[in-house]
């Protein structure tokens, strides 16, 4: 079972969420918060698999509580889905920047919503496709200087550093497999290896770092749903 956690100031929101999600024969909502700080208190409590997170709210925001509940000890395996109204640059990025895993917004469909939830649990990453456009627009002003390569992308083999850059351009591991001609087993043990080396939890910070390192220079490799 997926347990979630919903989060979101509205409490008609939060109720169609939770009937949609808990109607999952895979998902069980374990809780549901309308404020930031409430979040963080709540998955410290039940120790959701995802957190399906709303930006903005009065108090704590989506993003700072995000970035608390992601910090705590033993929340290695949570995953936060980002869920929003606004369409803006600085959201995507932001979210992204403190660790969620997926950016989706409010306007999906309910299918797009539950798959979405079905993807970060498993540990894959997920753009909404109004924001990767944007978000790639943001590392292209970022990099108005020449970016420094983190010390730990040395530690990748050539291998390694491939399916980095194949992770960045929006492959899932069976494209990635068909790519290189190996197994899916094989290409989920680089994957592995590689976000422990870089020291990211999922593909999401690893296509961040991809792009802010010049590992994959935007314009070069097309982003696209895991």
């Amino acid at each position: 079972m997926i347990r979630v956690l919903i989060v979101d100031d509205q409490t008609i929101v939060r109720a169609g969420f939770a009937a949609l999600l808990a109607a999952q024969p895979d998902i069980e909502v374990v809780g549901e918060a309308g404020d930031g700080r409430e979040a963080v208190r709540l998955a410290g409590l039940h120790r959701p698999d995802v957190v399906v997170m709303d930006i903005r709210m009065p108090g704590m925001d989506g993003i700072e509580a995000t970035r608390r509940i992601l910090e705590r000890p033993g929340a290695d395996n949570v995953r936060v889905l980002v869920l929003t109204t606004f369409d803006v640059d600085e959201y995507v990025y932001e979210a992204l920047a403190v660790g969620a895993s997926g950016f989706l917004l409010k306007d999906a469909t309910a299918d797009e919503l539950v798959s979405a939830v079905r993807v970060v649990a498993r540990g894959d990453s997920l753009l909404a496709p109004q924001v990767t456009g944007r978000l790639i627009r943001e590392f292209t002003r970022q990099r108005r200087s020449r970016p420094r390569a983190p010390a730990e992308l040395s530690t990748l083999t050539a291998r390694e550093t491939e399916v980095l850059t194949l992770i960045a351009g929006g492959l899932s591991n069976s494209e990635i497999a068909e790519r290189l001609v190996v197994s899916e087993h094989t290409v989920k043990t680089h994957v592995a290896r590689v976000f422990t080396k870089l020291g990211v939890r999922d593909r999401a910070q690893a296509v961040m770092l991809a792009y802010e390192s010049g590992v994959v220079v935007p314009g070069e490799n097309d982003l696209r749903r895991s």
